[in-house]
């Protein structure tokens, strides 16, 4: 591991906008936040969620825009989430925090219908037959997401994979989900907002090879 990697492992530790759950806590539901994260953020704002935030653009340029609501940028990553911590910190953002710790235990960090939405930006898309279980959209961490999520919450994807954006739409349209908006080409579309013109590092080098971004906003059927 580089020297500059741990640095970045050493100062996640006392920066004010990453948490770094004990994993023993998350494994007996023993996280203290879980169903209190107004005492976290002062305030009982609306929390959006971004599972495997990476650097955090998406997170930090959400928070930049929307002070009235609460952002968790979520990644098992330290040295991305640092990049987007370090921002927040320079920039004193006060409604978003990091998360360094894997998505599969949100269950064990948030409360039934604790989080308004949900952001999945730019995921691996897990292509090995072996693998899709780790798909951020597999039917099983949906139905994580569902636990979560306030009644009629959205949750958006946006990635430069056909082979996900295909596969998810294959889940949903034979599951308890509804559809909001989809598209293979979402910057030729007329779904292009502020918010899903923010673009990741990731997304910016897709973008320089001329792939397309496609996107699927979906809710759930209760």
């Amino acid at each position: 591991m580089s020297r500059t990697k741990l640095k970045k492992f050493e100062k996640l530790k006392s920066m004010s906008h990453v948490i770094q759950p004990n994993r023993e806590d998350l494994l007996n539901d023993n996280f203290q936040l879980k169903g209190s994260w107004s005492s976290r953020f002062k305030n009982n704002n609306p929390i959006i969620l971004e599972l495997g935030c990476g650097k955090g653009e998406y997170s930090v340029n959400l928070a930049r825009m929307h002070p009235e609501f609460n952002y968790i940028g979520i990644d098992i990553k330290g040295s991305r989430i640092y990049s987007g911590a370090d921002i927040a910190d320079k920039e004193n953002l006060n409604n978003i925090i990091f998360i360094r710790t894997q998505i599969e235990y949100i269950n064990s960090i948030f409360a039934p219908h604790e989080i308004h939405e949900i952001w999945i930006t730019f995921p691996d898309p897990q292509i090995k037959f072996n693998r899709r279980k780790k798909r951020l959209t597999y039917a099983a961490m949906l139905e994580k997401y569902k636990l979560i999520l306030r009644t009629n919450g959205i949750v958006n994807l946006k990635t430069d994979s056909l082979f996900l954006h295909g596969y998810t739409l294959g889940v949903l349209e034979n599951g308890p989900y509804k559809v909001i908006k989809t598209t293979h080409d979402l910057y030729n579309s007329d779904y292009i907002n502020s918010h899903l013109n923010i673009k990741t590092y990731y997304e910016n080098k897709f973008l320089d090879k001329n792939q397309a971004i496609s996107y699927i906003a979906f809710s759930f059927l209760y």
